[in-house]
């Protein structure tokens, strides 16, 4: 007979953790008990060795909802347990619990959600231990039911049973409910008043087959719904929306159908089955009404996730539109009242539930990358799990930047990454920045001790970290993308790295975006960056991709009549000298270094893209159109100005103006483009390397979401026998760069 001691830290704690080991300990005959406390689940058993070893190894397959991160035993000489009990948790627990994010329905739910014996047949809001809301419905900790807007719902006598019965799959399961006692939908006119029907649901499904749009209420806020088979509605909803090009995402019956509409192999179905449920974005296959995805060669699906979207898809319809509930620009709506002001104009009809959000979170976007995925957007399915550091320290409060805003949070080793706010451009996303900063520090009782914030004065998250009375630390932009890749493996450097995106303050007053650093945790060396060009107009010149393309061609043209390219006969006489006038006059044209503004130039000069209108558009696009399995490349130029190395891209410019002059096709000028850009930066990581005798690689900034950039150049630094990173666990977007802020927070102290 033996007694061991056992301490599970990790994602332990309202997972259905504390019922599996009571279950696993009955199993092998084990005396003892389980609780929850601060540090995680502490456990003793006692009985027979072989049973232990049984027990210790059975503990490796927890409920899907856990992550264990550590176990640690300790043995000692039995005391004569009689029984195995669940003790309630001590005082201080769950204190520091790490919060499971939202997870999709689990099959057991699902069986019994299409079961008709079952006393909750089709029931939209069926869920156990193993899935269903958890981070959007939790107003504080611990984390029971009467801290969750589960709580003006009083459990029935069979809801109480489950619950209380360590054996039943819903034990202490904090949303359980059922039709008698639990939330109900409801039918909504356009104007607010509800629509007399004895199945809402089933009216909502006969609504969406005759084409009409309708507002859903999920998880962590509202969609907006249509028939993405039906074009008609596609295109309305477009028009109300104000979203004119940017792809709407599909959420499909199943996988059979995801598989007829993408190609799909084995990371991807993988994906999409997983208890997250994220958007993935895959090649297309086949077309659904044009309006979805214009200009694009790939769609974004997911496989439903609540019950309520199960129940939507029963009765026929194969793909939806499943959108964000919100106007352009706008934050997701997820209040009621809210929803129902702000989608007005847009929903015909809403979906509602009376089962309040607490806290808005959109859908997580992903896109498979080399076995594995990156993130476009980390939100729902995957937002509070923490990131784990190999460095401890303060607790810091990361800002993260303007565009794609989520900040982060760290306590001891986590990092806690926040929901996707959004870009941070008016009063509504601002609020719910701050709002999510509350929510975070009082669910994770963090308080920070310092604060971290982007170099750019006016990004209202820089605005604010300075409002606080905290020391404050600001950050040069792009070495907080390296530092957000760093901070994923566990690097403390000094390493090579390659950042490239659209704009980031650069510390010489320039807009930077195409850099080459030498980066460790205290700080980093700008070794070079691509030619810096003036940027006419400032952010008209981000809306304008017209612009920056008149300025490539400045650089290498005196004048217009020289280029003879259809480009130049859209551009007109006029529109030249007003670029060349306030080049030369120097007015509101800063100098920059940004491959995005370089994508956008190339993007307009092929005929893609003259303005854009959402961001990123003509990078986007200029993707999309380029042809798969060309391996042509343009020439470039790598001076030595200064002791940093200049990727000059004029003579690709050159190349690509010739081309159009002789009508070659723009698929295959825009693969050649990215197979240029790929090669030089391989060499001038390969003339870096030399003179700091570096080999390892991070990879971050927006332009690396291009998976035919990020392709070309990892799969050449390999051949060069470097060591690449990239990013896995946050987007290489603005949207992962409160990580980076946050690592450096932590050195500095």
């Amino acid at each position: 007979m033996r007694r061991v001691h056992i301490l599970v830290q990790g994602i332990v704690q309202g997972v259905g953790f504390r019922p599996f080991v009571y279950g696993l300990a009955k199993k092998f005959g084990l005396c003892g008990w389980v609780l929850n406390d601060e540090q995680g689940v502490q456990i003793e058993v006692e009985g027979k060795e072989g049973a232990i070893e049984g027990f210790l190894s059975g503990l490796k397959t927890p409920p899907p909802l856990a992550m264990i991160e550590e176990v640690k035993t300790e043995y000692f000489p039995p005391v004569g347990y009689r029984d195995f009990e669940i003790r309630e948790s001590e005082r201080g627990a769950e204190r520091f619990a790490l919060i499971s994010p939202d997870i999709a329905t689990c099959k057991d739910c699902l069986r019994e959600l299409f079961d008709p014996q079952d006393r909750r047949y089709r029931y939209p809001f069926i869920n156990c231990t193993n899935c269903g809301p958890r981070f959007t419905i939790i107003r504080d900790i611990p984390y029971d039911r009467d801290k969750t807007t589960m709580a003006p719902f009083r459990m029935c006598e069979p809801c109480s049973r489950e619950y209380h019965d360590p054996l039943n799959r819903r034990f202490h399961a904090q949303p359980n409910a059922c039709p008698a006692c639990g939330p109900q939908v409801r039918l909504l006119k356009e104007d607010g008043t509800e629509l007399p029907c004895h199945d809402p649901v089933r009216e909502a499904v006969r609504l969406l087959r005759e084409g009409r749009i309708l507002a859903v209420k999920g998880l962590g806020g509202f969609h907006l719904a249509c028939d993405a088979r039906n074009e008609e509605a596609v295109s309305r909803l477009r028009r109300k929306k104000y979203r004119e090009d940017k792809p709407f995402a599909l959420m499909c019956r199943d996988l059979e159908v995801a598989g007829r509409l993408c190609y799909l192999d084995g990371t991807a179905a993988e994906l999409l089955q997983s208890k997250e449920r994220p958007i993935v974005i895959l090649p297309k296959k086949e077309d659904v009404a044009p309006s979805v995805a214009p200009y694009h060669r790939t769609l974004g699906l997911m496989l439903p996730y609540t019950p309520l979207h199960h129940l939507l898809f029963s009765d026929g319809l194969d793909v939806l539109v499943m959108t964000s509930g919100n106007l352009s620009d706008e934050p997701i709506a997820y209040k009621d009242e809210d929803a129902l002001r702000r989608l007005q104009g847009i929903a015909e009809y809403f979906l509602m539930h009376n089962r309040e959000i607490h806290i808005r979170c959109d859908d997580s976007v992903l896109k498979p990358f080399r076995g594995g995925a990156t993130f476009f957007r980390r939100s729902r399915g995957y937002v509070p799990y923490p990131i784990k550091l190999r460095k401890r320290g303060r607790s810091v409060l990361g800002c993260g930047a303007e565009l794609k805003n989520t900040f982060c949070l760290t306590k001891g080793d986590y990092a806690f990454m926040s929901h996707h706010i959004g870009d941070l451009e008016n009063f509504e996303t601002l609020t719910s920045f701050e709002e999510g900063i509350e929510h975070f520090k009082r669910l994770f009782q963090i308080e920070p001790e310092v604060v971290v914030h982007d170099l750019h004065p006016d990004y209202l998250s820089t605005r604010y970290a300075l409002g606080l009375e905290l020391p404050k630390f600001g950050i040069q932009h792009h070495f907080a993308h390296a530092l957000s890749c760093m901070a994923e493996h566990g690097l403390e450097g000094p390493v090579l790295a390659v950042v490239m995106d659209g704009t980031g303050y650069g510390e010489d007053g320039t807009v930077w975006g195409g850099e080459f650093l030498e980066v460790s945790l205290e700080g980093y060396r700008r070794l070079g960056h691509l030619r810096q060009v003036p940027l006419p107009g400032g952010d008209r010149a981000v809306k304008e991709p017209w612009r920056m393309a008149t300025v490539y061609l400045q650089q290498v043209f005196r004048s217009p009549k020289e280029v003879k390219i259809p480009f130049i006969s859209w551009l007109g006489p006029r529109r030249w000298r007003l670029i060349r006038e306030m080049v030369r006059e120097g007015i509101n044209s800063p100098l920059t270094s940004s491959t995005g503004r370089f994508f956008d130039a190339v993007s307009a000069l092929l005929g893609i893209r003259q303005e854009v209108n959402y961001e990123g558009q003509a990078a986007i696009e200029l993707e999309q159109v380029a042809a798969e399995g060309e391996g042509g490349e343009y020439p470039f130029d790598i001076e030595e100005r200064e002791g940093r190395l200049i990727f000059d891209p004029l003579p690709t410019i050159l190349q690509i103006v010739e081309e159009i002059r002789k009508g070659e096709d723009p698929p295959l000028v825009a693969a050649r483009f990215h197979n240029t850009l790929a090669r030089a930066t391989v060499e001038m990581l390969s003339r870096m390397r030399e003179a700091t005798d570096l080999s390892e690689v991070v990879l971050s900034g927006g332009c690396f979401q291009n998976h035919l950039l990020l392709g070309r150049v990892y799969h050449l630094l390999e051949e060069g026998d470097f060591r690449v990173w990239i990013h896995r666990k946050v987007p290489p977007n603005d949207g992962g760069i409160a990580l980076g802020q946050a690592l450096y927070g932590i050195a500095r102290g």
